[in-house]
């Protein structure tokens, strides 16, 4: 059995993942839901609207997948299986970010068909390259945010401060810093998860890179994550 098979194993043998996985959908196509009920104007944005919550819980499922091995000790054995560190990490981080990435998909596409069926009148086809990539795009946000989490997961070890940082960074921190008198406006559009959220939305006039600039930016800032976190799990003590 190889170690793909072996990681996909272990993700899906506790209830977590799969409660995270209904929680995402269930924020996501729920909101899009709500939105078409009540506004008599949608758009294919509109409907994307709670991917970011979304994205959080996604996350808070990735992380887990390596701290609740580290909380447990199983981490040991996995070592012990497969001694070449980078490899057991690897295979876990490319398990979890097809899963995330395939949640991301399932969410947004969910999300746009929940408000076609409420409301059949709006205009909700994919007409533009923009509507695509705000859709379709939602997949690769994911699985890359998930390859941050993962990172997360191996340089903290612990559930409890993994997911804080998960969950303050995006939604508090990456805002506060927005506040920040001159410096704030320069500084934010090149924090990740407002990299992340220009991909899907757009960048206005005078952004520093173009929607695809943005996603290979924070796919860049996933790689050095994952990098870290990598020459420090061969380092120190499982």
């Amino acid at each position: 059995m190889n170690l793909l098979a072996v990681e996909r194993i272990k993700l899906f043998s506790t209830r977590s993942p799969w409660f995270c996985m209904i929680g995402a959908l269930g924020l996501t196509v729920g909101f899009a839901s709500i939105l078409a009920i009540k506004s008599e104007h949608v758009s294919v944005g509109a409907t994307q609207g709670m991917y970011l919550l979304g994205l959080m819980v996604v996350m808070v499922m990735s992380t887990l997948a390596v701290t609740t091995e580290y909380r447990f000790g199983t981490i040991r054995t996995t070592f012990q299986a497969v001694p070449r560190r980078t490899g057991a990490l690897l295979a876990k981080t490319t398990v979890v970010a097809l899963v995330a990435g395939l949640v991301g998909e399932v969410a947004a596409f969910g999300s746009l068909g929940a408000a076609k069926l409420l409301q059949p009148g709006a205009a909700l086809s994919l007409s533009t390259a923009a509507d695509w990539r705000a859709v379709a795009g939602s997949g690769l946000v994911y699985a890359l945010a998930g390859v941050m989490a993962v990172a997360v997961g191996v340089l903290v070890r612990q559930s409890a401060g993994a997911v804080a940082i998960l969950l303050v960074v995006p939604l508090l921190v990456e805002n506060l810093v927005g506040l920040i008198p001159d410096l704030g406006a320069k500084i934010q559009p090149w924090l990740p998860f407002q990299a992340a959220g220009a991909f899907l939305r757009g960048t206005h006039e005078g952004a520093p890179y173009s929607p695809w600039g943005a996603l290979a930016y924070f796919a860049v800032l996933a790689a050095v994550l994952l990098g870290a976190a990598l020459v420090v799990a061969k380092k120190r003590d499982a």
